[in-house]
């Protein structure tokens, strides 16, 4: 016999919905498109939300009711709406984040996810809790640094919305866009791509109450910049560089964007790394391959603390190719350099919270 619409609804009204008693088209779980193509019969169901425990179980009763009451060799096919809670409005994201530190770079290649992930570990370590965003969308190295790049965050279910599970590595959560690509492709995304992603490993992620929530930014000026500020009332930032020439130029100019007045982030100060090469065979030598003290001029310069100068020694680099952040070692030269420069962010940080107002996102108009 012919399939026709009210012999399909009539099925539908024998499932009942577990959680109210209530059939499934009364309660109004069907929805208004309803197509039937000879013996292909398509709808869409809709449920609170993608958790729903009766979700399996309602469909596959609702495809048994079409094959008993109306006809056994009709193909269905059910679509699945599930609504999910909104996110929170924007001014309200990261709502148990007391501090957003932005960490950046005027150019690539001057160690600025290093400093990142080892300021992360050197501030967890001194009792703070702290996340850590590879906002690095092109070129993410924060897995890589903490020995997790095989690891696949989980959705979990938290204030009726399903959340991404940052991973915690030495006292940090993590997110990072590395764990949701083939770690050998690049990423090829339009601006508008990578923004969207940014926002969502923010806005749908379940980060907690943290003391700091540190964003690796990607070097530069870019899309992404843009986005963190429009997202996010990003606390204050650090500007990370070499002491050569030509990183500084490009430093001055990031520091020129956070202090522009449509942007207007306070910058903390300023990081010099690969401030002088020290040999570990000579740990109390100095060559200074980048030259001098270039940072110090700049810092001062632009009105700046310098937060920290950190040396050029092997072990930071075996560090971050074995995943274990130098900071981990407090006892070292280096650690000690890290531990250091985390006192001075803190320092820095609450100073900036005792003067200044709260920062404010960009509104574009």
């Amino acid at each position: 016999m012919a399939i026709y619409p009210q012999l399909i609804l009539d099925a539908l009204s024998k499932v009942r919905y577990p959680g109210t008693g209530k059939d499934i088209v009364s309660s109004g779980m069907v929805e208004d498109d309803l197509r039937i193509d000879g013996m292909n019969v398509s709808f869409s169901m809709k449920f609170e939300k993608p958790t729903d425990p009766f979700l399996k179980s309602v469909c596959k009763a609702a495809e048994t009711a079409i094959h008993t009451y109306a006809d056994e060799q009709a193909v269905v096919t059910i679509n699945v709406h599930a609504a999910q809670l909104a996110r929170p409005e924007p001014d309200k994201l990261l709502s148990g984040v007391k501090n957003i530190l932005a960490i950046s770079s005027g150019k690539g290649g001057v160690g600025k996810s290093t400093v990142s992930a080892n300021l992360a570990v050197a501030l967890a370590a001194q009792g703070y809790k702290v996340g850590l965003l590879d906002a690095d969308i092109f070129g993410p190295s924060i897995p890589k640094m903490f020995g997790i790049e095989s690891a696949r965050p989980i959705m979990v279910p938290h204030d009726g919305r399903d959340l991404i599970e940052p991973e915690e590595r030495y006292g940090v959560k993590i997110l990072s866009i590395g764990f949701f690509v083939n770690q050998k492709d690049a990423v090829l995304w339009r601006g508008s791509m990578a923004s969207n992603a940014l926002k969502q490993l923010i806005a749908d992620a379940n980060w907690g109450e943290l003391d700091y929530f540190l964003i690796d930014l990607p070097p530069g000026t870019s899309d992404i910049h843009l986005t963190m500020v429009q997202t996010l009332s990003i606390t204050g930032a650090i500007v990370v560089s070499t002491p050569q020439q030509v990183a500084l130029a490009d430093a001055r100019k990031g520091i020129s964007m956070f202090q522009g007045e449509k942007i207007n982030v306070p910058v903390l100060g300023l990081v010099e790394n690969m401030a002088w090469f020290t040999p570990a065979e000579l740990p109390s030598a100095k060559y200074y391959i980048f030259g001098n003290g270039g940072c110090k001029q700049l810092a001062e310069e632009m009105n700046l603390p310098l937060l920290g100068q950190i040396p050029l020694v092997q072990s930071i680099c075996e560090g971050g190719d074995d995943g274990k952040p130098v900071a981990l070692n407090p006892d070292s030269i280096i650690g000690q350099a890290f531990r250091s420069l985390a006192e001075k962010v803190v320092e820095q940080m609450n100073l900036r919270n005792e003067k200044m107002a709260p920062t404010q996102r960009v509104i574009v108009k």
